[in-house]
């Protein structure tokens, strides 16, 4: 055996504190090491060259390289170690970088004493690893997109232009998500419906799309390349083949109720398209608030107005079961409900509105038709007070990070009512303005400057009613004076939160969660749309806040990497996977039941003259994500990981301890 052992610089992020030239003297000491080096960036092209060059020349059988987290270039030095034709799992990363040099950056002298015995486990570790080969798995050369807003049509198009099959399941009536809901788009004030309708008509005529609203995925089982998907279809009680879209069951019916597209500013019927551009445009009969149910018709005026005869009030819900290679989830997001805003008044008074709410007011095919009016008396409001950061960066509400959009839709509302109300005042309290887009800066300098919108530093303590007004009580930090603002309306910026049901998803499909709820990618610099599940990809403000320019391009993020997955002729899985000692194993399941990916099945062996047949685990491969939580629990010690066996990580804990 022949180990070599690499030190890295990283510049002086590791060397600027931990000495290296006393780690190469001490690690060239230890058993079995060959060769000890340094090097200033090992992840550079002559860094990778250097430890190649010393493999071929040393007949290294072994590398240690000590660096950086393993998250970072593990793969990169994987990448070049096989190169020269050594097993990419005969390599061990010590992390000296994060673990010592930035963690213990004041204390240099403990900084390098932990990375030696860092090298030490690491070097102990090698000694026992044996070569791995991947797992290949065949692919289903067919892609689901979950969630029809924005981040879900790009993706879907993107991946159905490059060839393949996708099915895009909405859980709504139809396509657009929450960007079909706005008047403008910041800063070019593009009108929403403008850029987006195109788009949803695109999707829903792609030969490669098939388009599946009003439906929910209700299970997914199997692994990377091979998803086996449950979507629940809810019956629209109208058949979609045979709706024309024609309107004339809507005229008829006698129930009106409010209409969650508007935000509930405006009403609807009982049978509705949520808005005009909706795709596909078929109705949709709301049973809750229709006079009929399943079982008693008491009301057929739709059914009598429908010339095709698309109604059918016996409709049943319908299990669609398809077969996938990969999945994106792009779920999108849901504000804050203004119920928890109640310093705001939020929920106690009806001039106090969201900005979404406020968006439906702006907009021409809102329940005003583009008319800002008051909810509470219909007036046109000549005051409007803009309230940033509503439960953004506010640790009590559970939302203590930015939420990216508000300053920007903010800004753009505020320009919009100026132009709609002209002789209107408009106020903007904030903490601070965070304009980080393309021209973003110079939209809302032009919303300070041109439009004359008086923008206030400082925070609202208070919102109450006095009469007919609203009063907000807040505070200037720039003069340092209290301010009192009495106002026709206030608009509230809420917390962008995970939108309904993203968690239930996330369970299903083994994907992790940050602390707030978004799904959690694997690194949030070098794979942002990956999650750790393979196979699973992310997209949108499912993942963070985010606005509409970047949904678009981690869309088609994602569906270059779903591209790429499925241009190959099989995927390749990391053979760091569970392996079951039949011997040991005593069939007690207790690996069964804990392992989170359900990777694990109870088998019988086949019958043998003359012995009893045993009950063992065995893992399925090409499910198991290494996790270890199945040989954690073993109490037979039946089950290793590849890569992470008892003996390895033993010989790791002694290296670590040997001078205790």
């Amino acid at each position: 055996m022949r180990i070599g052992v690499f030190i890295c610089h990283c510049g002086k992020n590791i060397a600027g504190v931990v000495d290296v030239k006393e780690l190469v003297e001490r690690a060239s000491k230890l058993k079995d090491v060959v060769y000890a080096t340094d090097y200033v960036y090992l992840c550079s092209e002559p860094g990778q060259k250097e430890i190649q060059e010393k493999i071929e020349e040393l007949e290294l059988t072994h590398v240690v390289i000590a660096a950086c987290s393993p998250k970072m270039h593990a793969t990169t030095f994987a990448r070049a170690v096989k190169g020269v034709g050594l097993n990419p799992y005969l390599l061990e990363i010590a992390n000296i970088r994060e673990h010592c040099s930035w963690v213990h950056h004041d204390k240099p002298e403990i900084a390098t004493e932990k990375a030696f015995r860092l090298i030490k486990a690491a070097v102990a570790k090698v000694r026992l690893a044996e070569p791995l080969e991947p797992i290949k798995v065949p692919l289903t050369r067919k892609v689901l997109v979950i969630g029809g807003g924005i981040a879900g049509i790009r993706t879907a198009l993107d991946i159905a232009n490059g060839g393949f099959e996708v099915y895009l399941v909405e859980r709504t009536p139809s396509l657009g998500g929450h960007m079909a809901q706005l008047s403008e788009t910041f800063p070019t004030l593009d009108c929403s419906a403008c850029i987006l309708t195109p788009l949803m008509v695109e999707a829903a005529h792609h030969k490669n799309i098939h388009v599946i609203t009003y439906a929910e995925v209700k299970n997914i089982k199997g692994i990377i390349g091979n998803f086996k998907v449950t979507i629940e279809k809810k019956p629209r009680y109208v058949i979609p083949e045979k709706c024309t879209g024609c309107g004339d069951c809507m005229d008829v019916c006698p129930v009106i109720v409010p209409n969650e597209f508007d935000q509930g500013l405006g009403a609807r019927k009982a049978i509705y398209v949520p808005f005009p551009q909706a795709v596909p445009l078929v109705y949709t009969l709301d049973l809750e608030n229709c006079l009929n149910t399943q079982k008693l018709v008491v009301c057929e005026q739709c059914y009598k107005a429908c010339g095709p005869r698309a109604i059918n009030y016996l409709m049943e819900p319908q299990e669609i079961e398809i077969e996938v290679g990969a999945v994106v989830i792009a779920t999108g997001f849901d504000l804050l409900p203004i119920e928890n805003l109640k310093e705001y008044g939020g929920g106690k008074y009806p001039d106090v509105v969201t900005g979404l709410e406020f968006e439906r007011l702006l907009s021409a095919s809102g329940p005003t038709g583009g008319v800002v009016r008051r909810p509470s008396d219909g007036k046109i409001p000549k005051r409007v007070v803009f309230i940033q950061c509503a439960g953004s960066r506010d640790p009590e509400h559970g939302c203590p990070y930015c939420s990216k959009i508000c300053c920007m839709y903010t800004a753009k509302q505020a320009l919009l009512y100026k132009h709609v109300v002209p002789d209107g005042e408009a106020y903007v309290f904030f903490i601070d303005v965070r304009a980080a887009g393309k021209r973003y800066e110079e939209f809302v300098q032009r919303v300070m400057g041109e439009e004359r919108i008086v923008y206030l530093r400082g925070k609202v303590s208070k919102v109450f009613q006095r009469e007919d007004k609203l009063v907000v009580w807040g505070a200037d930090t720039i003069s340092g004076m209290a301010v009192e603002i009495e106002a026709d309306m206030v608009v509230l910026a809420p917390a962008v939160v995970p939108s309904k049901g993203t968690a239930d998803l996330a369970k299903l499909l083994k994907v992790s969660v940050d602390e707030f709820g978004f799904l959690s990618e694997v690194h949030p610099k070098l794979r942002p749309v990956e999650s750790v599940s393979p196979g699973v990809y992310l997209a949108g403000a499912a993942q963070a806040p985010k606005d509409i320019s970047e949904t678009a391009a981690q869309a088609s993020a994602a569906a270059s990497k779903v591209l790429s997955l499925l241009s190959q002729k099989e995927a390749t899985l990391e053979p760091i996977v569970a392996h079951v000692d039949k011997e040991l194993c005593i069939g007690c399941g207790l690996c069964w039941k804990a392992c989170p990916f359900k990777a694990i099945t109870m088998v019988r062996e086949e019958k043998r003259e003359g012995k009893k047949r045993r009950r063992y685990a065995k893992v399925e491969e090409a499910v198991c994500q290494g996790c270890g939580v199945c040989m954690a629990i073993c109490e037979k010690k039946a089950i290793n990981v590849a890569g992470f066996t008892y003996d390895q990580l033993s010989a790791q804990v002694k290296a670590l301890l040997e001078d205790e």
